[in-house]
């Protein structure tokens, strides 16, 4: 089962340094540390906001960004669910496909060190199941 948590929102956006001083230069919300060049995450209470290229965050879904794929039209934003182990995303996303969610993209060891999957909701809203080893999201 899932657990009621939710550990990023990530927007896709067309200009990263832009977002970054939109969101921390302008409305002065925290950058955290494990920022990189290629992604931002913001700390929120209780969440992370992570800000990502709009492009890569398609990619990584394995969907298209122009909306022709045949798994529907990418939304520019993903809601992620950490959780503590491979095994756990593996786990979840086998219940989600039982229940009739879509699996997007099997679960699979990630460009940047973690293991993570995606699912659609029956109203295709996206989700990321991430274990990440670098970092808890609390």
């Amino acid at each position: 089962m899932m657990e009621p948590r939710i550990s990023l929102i990530t927007l896709g956006v067309a200009d990263l340094e832009r977002a970054r001083r939109f969101y921390v230069d302008g409305l002065g919300l925290p950058m955290r540390p494990e920022s990189q060049a290629s992604v931002v995450f913001i700390e929120l209470n209780g969440l992370w906001l992570s800000l990502y290229s709009r492009a890569a965050l398609a990619e990584d879904a394995q969907l298209s960004d122009a909306g022709n794929g045949e798994q529907g039209k990418f939304s520019g934003i993903t809601l992620a669910h950490n959780v503590r182990s491979k095994a756990e995303v593996d786990a979840l996303l086998q219940h989600v496909a039982q229940i009739g969610g879509k699996i997007v993209k099997p679960a699979q060891d990630a460009f940047w060190g973690g293991y993570s999957g995606y699912f659609s909701d029956p109203d295709g809203h996206l989700w990321e199941v991430a274990w990440n080893p670098h970092f808890w999201i609390e």
